[in-house]
């Protein structure tokens, strides 16, 4: 079992709940070299020959099965890349737990870009969990771009969790997806931007199958000078639901664009969206107040409560 430090620890239990190594297959990274890893019966992890990165095999019909493969950087100056890919068996049911943490402690950017690629088999369920976060005492930057493509076969079923806690100079965030018949997917982003960080969210959904479905959730909180786009769009092909709803909570002297698109190129496609930005309302504030907490610890809880 490889040695943690404690900012190691700190990170991995940020981003992925980890107090130590996980039990299941596992594949944890640091500063672009591999940590450690482990394999199950019905899990393989293997190392990319082209690329930096791995591949990830869940047998078909594997059940309650659980992966996490978290990335941590803590030097300052790492340009980290690497390229994942899951190969999901037909019927087989697994949690992902992905994210990254870094540590950034001097005056040089740090950068992780994840690109991940999907491919669900039939009748598949996978539910995908991805953190990020920021934090070092350091001037330079701490950057995260993660690169999400899925392709659902006929039945398959995904919920995907992206998560950004705190700490994120900047990211790009591109989500691109592909839905077959009577596929399902479930895409909820919450985000914390402050300081003067940025965010761009760029979503491109596909629904290529009938009966084929999509719900986009957005939450965020912008505070201070930070500035968040949100830039959705859902294309319906055929006899399809999709749905794409934007909450921001917005503070300060912040900046938020939410850019909702929808795009029914059948007369069977159902597509809705909006978007919804405010500040947090007083009377919220004054109610939690009277039951002792400060007008501080009154808005932390709100957001906390938004964004759980």
């Amino acid at each position: 079992m490889a040695k943690l430090t404690n900012i190691d620890a700190h990170l991995l239990e940020a981003i992925a709940e980890l107090h130590g190594m996980p039990t299941g297959a596992y594949n944890i990274r640091k500063d672009g070299q591999l940590l450690e890893r482990h394999n199950t019966a019905n899990i393989e992890i293997a190392t990319k020959t082209d690329y930096p990165g791995i591949d990830i095999y869940v047998k078909p019909g594997a059940k309650n099965e659980t992966v996490h493969i978290p990335v941590i950087v803590t030097a300052s100056g790492m340009q980290d890349v690497v390229y994942n890919t899951f190969y999901i068996g037909e019927d087989a049911d697994v949690l992902i737990v992905a994210g990254c943490g870094i540590h950034n402690a001097g005056s040089k950017k740090s950068e992780h870009d994840g690109i991940h690629t999907f491919y669900l088999g039939k009748n598949s369920r996978v539910r995908y969990i991805e953190k990020h976060y920021g934090v070092g005492e350091g001037t330079g930057e701490r950057v995260l771009n993660p690169t999400t493509n899925v392709e659902m076969e006929e039945g398959s079923v995904c919920e995907m969790e992206m998560i950004q806690l705190k700490g994120v100079t900047s990211t790009i965030r591109d989500t691109n997806a592909k839905l077959g018949k009577g596929a399902k997917l479930t895409l909820t982003e919450k985000l914390l931007t402050h300081d003067k960080q940025t965010a761009t969210s760029n979503m491109k959904i596909e629904l290529e199958g009938d009966g084929s479905n999509v719900q986009v959730i957005s939450r965020s909180v912008a505070q201070d000078e930070s500035v968040q786009v949100f830039n959705p769009l859902i294309i319906g092909k055929c006899e399809c639901r999709g749905h794409v709803q934007c909450d921001a909570i917005i503070q300060h002297h912040a900046i938020v664009k939410a850019i909702p698109g929808i795009e029914a190129q059948s007369e069977d496609a159902t597509l809705i969206h909006e978007a919804a930005i405010g500040r947090i309302a007083g009377d919220q504030i004054v109610k939690l107040m009277t039951l002792g907490l400060s007008a501080e610890e009154a808005e932390k809880q709100i957001i906390d409560d938004f964004l759980s």
